[in-house]
C-alpha cells in the first residue's frame, strides 16, 4: 500500500471512529450469522427498509438452525414486502446447508462461504472481513462510487472491465487487521456524504486524498454505461370466485417470485384484449374455463429488468377442474385466509382491495 492510499485508509477508518451509522447488526464482537442475514437484506435495499424486517427475522429465526427448520412459505412470508425474493429462498436453502455440511457453524472462509446459495463476492468479502476478520474487500455499488471519484477511475463501473478495475484496485487498500471495519466504513461513506448526486465534499474525510474533487470532476464520476431502455408488459389477472373463496396459484420456484402466491394470470400477447389474454392464461396455467367479469384493479410496478401494468378482473369458474400445468400448486381460500400466503407487491395490493371491500 503507498503511502496516499495509506492515507486514504487511516482517514476514512478515523472518520468511521466517529461517525459510523447505528445498524441493528452491528457490534464490537460480530455475530455470523447476522452478518449473513443482513447483507443479503441489504442486497438491493435501503437500509431504512432493511432494519424493521432485520429484527423481525431475528426474533423469529434468531439463530441458523431456527431457519433451517421453518417451512419455505414461511419464510416467504417474513420477507414479504421486502423484494427480490431469491434472496429468501437462497438464505433457506444456504441454512439447511450450513446445518448439514457445517455442523450449524457459518463457515469462516472465502471458498466456504461462496458455496452457500446467494452468496457471490460482495456478500463473501462483506460477512469475511465482518464477521470473521479476514482481510479482503468488499465493492458494491457505494464503494464503487467513492473508488472511481478518489481515484479518478474513468472506466465505466458497470461494465466487466470497471468491475475487474475497480476491485484490483479495493485489493490493494485493506488495510491488514481492519478490514471490517475500513469496509464498512467505505460503505457508509458512499451511502452518506459521497453520495451519487450533490456529494458533500466538504464534510467529506477522505477529501485530500480524493482526485475527483481537486480536479472539480465530481458529477462526473463514476462514469456508467447507460442502460437499455426497461420494456413494459400488459398483464391480466383473475380473481376467481367459487363457493365463497378465491383460487390462489403459487408460482413455480424457479421463476420471478419463485414459491409467491398470486391470483393467476399472465401477459397479453399481440392482439389480444384483456378479457381473451386473461381466458387463455388461465387455460393455459390451470386448465380451467372461465368466464371474465368486471374489472376491479389496476397496479403499475417496476421489476429490476421490466416494467408492467397489472389489470385484475372478477371471475367465474365454468368448467375444467384446477390442474398444476405452469404454476407450482393452487388453493382455494376465503378473503380472510388471503393475508395468510406470502405474495409479491401487487398480488398484496388486489388482496388488500378485496379484504378492504369484504369489511
Amino acid at each position: 500500500m503507498t503511502d496516499s492510499n495509506s492515507t486514504f485508509s487511516t482517514d476514512l477508518l478515523t472518520w468511521y471512529a466517529h461517525n459510523k451509522r447505528s445498524m441493528p447488526w452491528r457490534s464490537d464482537r460480530p455475530n455470523p450469522y447476522h452478518v449473513w442475514i443482513s447483507e443479503i437484506m441489504l442486497q438491493q435495499t435501503q437500509v431504512a427498509a432493511v432494519k424493521p424486517y432485520f429484527r423481525r427475522w431475528i426474533t423469529e429465526f434468531p439463530h441458523v438452525g431456527a431457519l433451517a427448520e421453518a417451512d419455505q412459505e414461511e419464510v416467504l412470508k417474513l420477507w414479504e414486502g421486502l423484494g427480490y425474493y431469491s434472496r429468501a429462498r437462497n438464505l433457506h436453502k444456504a441454512a439447511i446447508m450450513v446445518m448439514r455440511d457445517f455442523g450449524g457453524v457459518m463457515p469462516n472462509t472465502l471458498t466456504d462461504l461462496r458455496k452457500l446459495p446467494g452468496v457471490g463476492a460482495y456478500t463473501a468479502g462483506a460477512i469475511g472481513s465482518i464477521a470473521f476478520g479476514l482481510d479482503v474487500p468488499v465493492v458494491d455499488g457505494n464503494v464503487k462510487r467513492v473508488l472511481a471519484r478518489v481515484f479518478e477511475i474513468d472506466t465505466a463501473i458497470n461494465t466487466p472491465a470497471g468491475e475487474k478495475e475497480i476491485w484490483a484496485l479495493a485489493e490493494t487498500l485493506v488495510p491488514a487487521g481492519q478490514a471490517g471495519d475500513y469496509n464498512q466504513a467505505l460503505m457508509d461513506l458512499g451511502a452518506t456524504v459521497c453520495r451519487p448526486k450533490n456529494p458533500m465534499c466538504l464534510l467529506c474525510p477522505v477529501k485530500d486524498s480524493c482526485q475527483a474533487q481537486a480536479q472539480g470532476l465530481q458529477q462526473q464520476l463514476p462514469v456508467k454505461k447507460k442502460k437499455k431502455p426497461v420494456p413494459h408488459y400488459d398483464v391480466a389477472a383473475a380473481v376467481i370466485t367459487h363457493a365463497g373463496k378465491i383460487l390462489l396459484a403459487q408460482r413455480p420456484q424457479d421463476k420471478l417470485l419463485g414459491g409467491m402466491w398470486e391470483f393467476p394470470g399472465g401477459k397479453l400477447e399481440a392482439g389480444e384484449t384483456m378479457e381473451v389474454a386473461l381466458a387463455r392464461e388461465i387455460q393455459e396455467e390451470l386448465a380451467m374455463e372461465i368466464a371474465v367479469g368486471e374489472h376491479l384493479i389496476t397496479v403499475g410496478h417496476a421489476y429490476t429488468h421490466f416494467k408492467i401494468t397489472l389489470a385484475a378482473y372478477a371471475c367465474t369458474w365454468l368448467a375444467g377442474a384446477p390442474q398444476a400445468i405452469e404454476c407450482a400448486d393452487w388453493k382455494w381460500v376465503t378473503i380472510a385466509q388471503l393475508g395468510d400466503y406470502p405474495m409479491g407487491k401487487v398480488d398484496r395490493t388486489i388482496a388488500a382491495m378485496l379484504q378492504s371491500q369484504a369489511d
